[in-house]
């Protein structure tokens, strides 16, 4: 081409340069393209040697290709040159258009910087035109899509050496490799494009792998986890409802997984551990409660919850745990029941009667019931306004003082008469001849009859009524909602019931029982109101003959 005289250009030549660019766009890689652009310089635009100086992510060229001697292609192929001296050669000599050319007589200051070159040998030039050894030609490389070339970010510089004619380029071939090394700048930018595109393709099927195996190792764990696993959906309107079980929960709880879909935790709680469940489930923590079986039965379970959170969305699901602990609970209220319960006759011993009756009772009579005084001391002499009408100066809110806390307060009936009054009545009753019995036919003899009567007492009393043992011979019954009349024939009912035959060790004893019932109200303390029941126990026991009192 560069034989040719302008404006006489052979269509062999054009046609050369057009394969060599389409050579440069549909190379392979980023070396492949970056090889045949140096291959181009020499094959197409008539040079002997070519060299790409790819910029890199610091700022520094490389020598990223090289064409035209493999002696020096091995020698500098993968050397780096700083971009302050790459700056500098790019500042100075001869520009032609966007390409710059240092002739000899100046690029004598370049020999020793850190730019990988090659020295050619040759004679000095004889004509004006003619190209020097030590001439040098710089085409640089700006991204695309800029006009005016060095506006853009330079990515790159091609320098070219000894013209295969021996002379300086002239106008048609200095415009040729400027426009050369426009497209392959455009070229470059391309495959390093498509390189970075590669590359985050091979990432995200990296990625992808990763996370379909890890949902997959999460499916194995969840689907055979040993213990019960479930996903429920988290806010709107179907919160709480179940959208996947594995196999241990629905063996657990007797359901098949396509029945499971149809609940929510909250339709397979117990009623009494709703409340438990709705924190847990706000929380994302963890509860014991009880679930519900198909078969109607509740089994304890320990209940783990993590709430699953989407980056965009916040919480989205609740992974659930479920461990069966039927065994541990049940073990728990054993040891719970023996310790509140006595051992010979299962009733709830001396401790759990104080606790149920502290329970009931409020300790606040210095001030709830002064306050109640100072209001009826108020209401005894009416306030009258200036006309002579009474106006009732009862503070404001005083009509709290009907509760305390939320407490409704224990009273008890008042006089000797039935007076209509409903209170918590305490009946202490104390065996009439047991001594007898156990000194006659020992302790196991004493036991039955401690037994029995335990059930005979517990058969009498109705739901909710507390039968206990006080300890010895003496138990201690709590029924609420009683008047007068109705404890003292609870008592003749009771009394009735214990002086039938007993059989204890193969034959029949009687027993006897003293009753004192004394009732229950706030202010009182639960030793004070035992004791006001067991003085009348006393007082009620001698007051009667002694043979009524004895049976055996």
């Amino acid at each position: 081409m560069e034989s040719e005289s302008e404006p006489y250009v052979r269509l062999a030549s054009l046609r050369q340069l057009h394969q060599v660019m389409a050579d440069m766009n549909t190379a392979r890689s980023l070396a492949d393209t970056l090889q045949t652009v140096a291959n181009g310089v020499v094959t197409a635009l008539g040079y002997e040697l070519a060299c790409v100086n790819l910029v890199r992510p610091d700022g520094d060229l490389v020598v990223a290709a090289f064409s035209g001697n493999q002696a020096a292609e091995s020698l500098i192929t993968g050397r780096v040159g700083s971009r302050e001296s790459w700056e500098r050669r790019l500042s100075m000599g001869e520009t032609w258009g966007d390409l710059v050319f240092i002739p000899h007589t100046e690029g004598w200051v370049l020999d020793d910087d850190d730019v990988p070159q090659w020295y050619t040998d040759g004679p000095a030039p004889r004509f004006e035109d003619e190209w020097h050894p030590s001439d040098r030609l710089f085409a640089p490389m700006y991204t695309p899509g800029v006009q005016g070339g060095q506006c853009g970010e330079l990515i790159g510089v091609l320098s070219v050496d000894r013209p295969r004619n021996g002379r300086r380029p002239g106008a048609w071939g200095r415009e040729a490799l400027q426009m050369y090394a426009f497209q392959a700048a455009i070229a470059i930018s391309n495959a390093r494009l498509r390189s970075n595109m590669q590359r985050a393709l091979v990432r995200l099927e990296r990625e992808q792998q990763a996370l379909r195996a890890s949902e997959e190792s999460f499916r194995q764990a969840f689907e055979y986890a040993p213990s019960g696993m479930a996903i429920a959906e988290m806010g709107g309107d179907q919160h709480g409802r179940i959208l996947r079980t594995n196999d241990a929960l629905c063996r657990l709880l007797g359901r098949p997984a396509s029945a499971m879909r149809r609940y929510s935790f909250s339709d397979l709680v117990h009623p009494e551990d709703i409340g438990t469940l709705l924190r847990t489930s706000a929380e994302g923590g963890r509860a014991e409660l009880r679930l519900g079986r198909r078969d109607g039965t509740y089994v304890w379970v320990s209940l783990r919850n993590s709430v699953v959170a989407d980056a965009a969305d916040g919480p989205r699901f609740l992974l659930t745990h479920v461990e069966d602990i039927e065994e541990r609970k049940r073990r728990e209220l054993q040891l719970a029941h023996r310790a509140s319960h006595d051992s010979l006759t299962g009733l709830p011993n001396s401790a759990e009667l104080r606790s149920r009756l502290s329970s009931r009772l409020c300790q606040q009579r210095s001030t709830h019931t002064a306050a109640l005084e100072s209001i009826d001391a108020a209401f005894s002499h009416p306030a009258f306004d200036a006309n002579g009408h009474g106006f009732d100066f009862r503070p404001a809110g005083a009509e709290a003082f009907d509760t305390f806390d939320h407490h409704v307060h224990t009273v008890a009936p008042e006089g000797e008469r039935d007076d209509g009054t409903k209170g918590l009545a305490v009946l202490f009753c104390d065996l009439d001849g047991f001594k007898s019995i156990n000194d006659r036919f020992g302790h196991n003899a004493g036991d039955a009859v401690l037994i029995e009567v335990a059930r005979r007492l517990s058969q009498c009393v109705r739901d909710g009524d507390t039968v206990a043992r006080l300890g010895g011979d003496e138990f201690v019954i709590l029924a609420d909602g009683l008047g007068k009349a109705d404890a003292a024939d609870l008592a003749v009912r009771l009394r009735s019931e214990i002086i039938q035959p007993i059989r204890a060790e193969g034959r029949a004893v009687r027993v006897g029982a003293s009753f004192g019932i004394g009732w229950a109200h706030c202010g009182m303390t639960a030793d004070e109101v035992l004791k006001s029941a067991d003085e009348r126990m006393y007082v009620e026991k001698r007051s009667r003959p002694k043979q009524h009192r004895r049976a055996g």
